[in-house]
């Protein structure tokens, strides 16, 4: 098995793989010049086109940070607002009707907790999965593994390292269910 694949599976992987550092690089290339452009539609499209090819057309404002692109499979409506990170080592599925506030980040990856594993550069990667018509506030932080609802509210801030429930709003550090939409 490739680390690529390994990585894909959820195993233990080498982040510093060479095809994987040869497409983390080609990604981070591709945000450079998404992250370089001026704001004209039609030249970023392109460019998001290339870099997330498996989403539909997703609406997303500069600085804009991810490890892969292929990763990241958004549904229709998807807007990211200023300075959003994807750390997308595995899947990261975003529903329809999605909104990132500024400063969101999105991480699959992750590490073990033993030392010696940790700087022989093992990784992890969780899958992330966001529902339908999903917000979620500035500065919020989702973890690897974690898969939202539909009709979820994300608090600003808040640091989520559970599920969060349908139609419920959570917030703070780690994040808890605070009450239900209205």
């Amino acid at each position: 098995m490739t680390e690529k694949e390994k990585m894909l599976s959820g195993e233990a992987y080498q982040a510093f793989d060479g095809e994987l550092v040869e497409e983390r690089k080609q990604a981070k290339m591709l945000c450079y010049e998404f992250n370089q452009m001026p704001p004209d539609e039609d030249l970023r499209s392109d460019v998001l086109a290339d870099l997330l090819p498996n989403s539909l057309d997703p609406w997303i404002e500069a600085p804009f940070y991810c490890d892969y692109g292929y990763n990241i499979v958004t549904g229709k409506n998807f807007y990211a607002n200023h300075g959003c990170i994807i750390l997308d080592c595995a899947e990261v599925k975003i529903g329809d009707d999605v909104l990132l506030a500024p400063g969101v980040q999105i991480s699959t990856a992750t590490h073990p907790l033993n030392a010696r594993e940790r700087t022989e550069g093992w990784e992890y990667a969780k899958a992330i999965t966001i529902g339908d018509r999903v917000w979620i506030g500035m500065g919020a932080q989702i973890l690897p593994g974690v898969t939202i609802g539909d009709d979820a509210v994300i608090a600003a801030g808040a640091v989520v390292s559970r599920d969060v429930p349908a139609g419920m709003v959570v917030g703070g550090v780690p994040a808890k269910v605070i009450k239900a939409c209205d």
